[in-house]
């Protein structure tokens, strides 16, 4: 089963909600030959795959690892490890017909591990209701859409408690561009309850396109944002400096800097941030700003932080004005404060780039 020997109460409470769901059908199972613990490469020590003819042909493949397999590990007594597994279902037409020897595509093991190599190395976790930008397709080499994911609770897997702590199934959402923007200038779950009629099981399908493409569905998420704002209340940019220039008898002057790639999502996340009193962070490794909502503008500095009040006509002005391409903005009613976007470079995995904006 692994490469720790003894009992294993973690492991055999995820086998037992999964033959729960699945009886005694045999997974596709993919273990690891030198544990994460031992030097091993890979933090994950199993994946397994399940064959599902409805609603449509696909694999569900569940992790073991995330959490607590063998002897209790973290601190925390009421939850397993980091307090979820993943789970993962790929559209394959291909199993309606095909014999036992089918197995799940090689690349969804590997993807999977990265998100696991992704939380062990930064010790952040997914919950649900979070997405990530892949920085590309979902799988490399494919031509699909599917450049993006959510987490979303298993709809067929409920949490369970083991003798190491409560455990949740997570599973991994494929979505694309435009949906990721959508569920920013909403709230993710939401936002998944709207698309659930169209992706039963959440089933992520790689040849499919845009669920926006369906004016009612598009509609209910731009209604959705309108009504309750973003939850989104922080944005990375690869891209944000501000510096700060004295000026005679006068306040001091402000120049922030971001990249031209990232000012559609920011224009998009403030209409749904600041008229519902939510602030915005804007992240970089160099310089924070954030951009709140308040009665009059002003700004507020403090080391590498720098603060932005804009009151409603601001607010207005600043999305009206800002554009993805390379030059000095000015924004009416914050005369103090310019925005020089610059020109982004997007690159593959091999650093080569493959797109400019701005």
């Amino acid at each position: 089963m692994s490469d720790d020997e003894g009992a294993a109460p973690g492991w055999e409470a995820i086998d037992a909600a999964l033959a729960a769901l699945y009886g005694d059908q045999a997974p596709k199972h993919y273990g690891t030959l030198i544990g994460y613990r031992f030097g091993g490469p890979d933090p994950l020590d199993g994946i397994s795959a399940y064959r599902r003819a409805a609603p449509r042909p696909h694999w569900h493949v569940v992790t073991y690892g995330f959490s607590d397999l063998y002897d209790k590990e973290t601190a925390d007594p009421e939850r397993s490890g980091y307090g979820f597994e993943l789970s993962f279902r790929l559209a394959d037409d291909a199993l309606a017909t095909a014999g036992d020897e089918a197995e799940p595509p090689g690349w969804v093991i590997g993807f999977l591990q990265n998100l696991a190599r992704y939380v062990f190395g930064s010790g952040n976790v997914f919950e649900a209701g979070h997405y990530m930008h892949l920085n590309g397709p979902i799988a490399l080499g494919h031509d699909t859409a599917i450049h993006s994911i959510a987490f979303a609770r298993d709809p067929e897997l409920p949490p369970i408690d083991t003798p190491n702590g409560r455990v949740e199934f997570l599973q991994v959402v494929g979505i694309t561009l435009d949906e990721e923007q959508a569920f920013k200038r909403w709230t993710t779950l939401r936002a998944l309850d709207v698309l659930a009629p169209s992706l039963p099981l959440f089933v992520t399908d790689l040849g499919r396109r845009s669920l926006l493409e369906d004016a009612a569905i598009a509609t209910a998420l731009a209604e959705g944002s309108a009504r309750d704002g973003s939850n989104t209340g922080f944005l990375y940019l690869e891209r944000i400096l501000w510096t700060r220039h004295k000026r005679l008898l006068r306040a001091p002057a402000y120049a922030i800097a971001l990249g031209a790639g990232q000012v559609p999502e920011l224009i998009a996340l403030l209409p749904a941030r600041l008229p519902f009193g939510r602030p915005l962070l804007l992240a970089g490794r160099d310089a924070r700003v954030t951009i709140a909502p308040g009665g009059r503008c002003t700004v507020v500095e403090d080391d590498d932080h720098l603060r932005l009040v804009l009151d409603d006509a601001a607010c207005r002005a600043l999305v009206a004005t800002l554009r993805p391409q390379a030059g000095t903005y000015r924004i009416p009613g914050l005369d103090t404060v310019t925005f020089d976007v610059e020109r982004t470079e997007i690159r593959d995995a091999s650093g080569q780039v493959v797109q400019v904006v701005g």
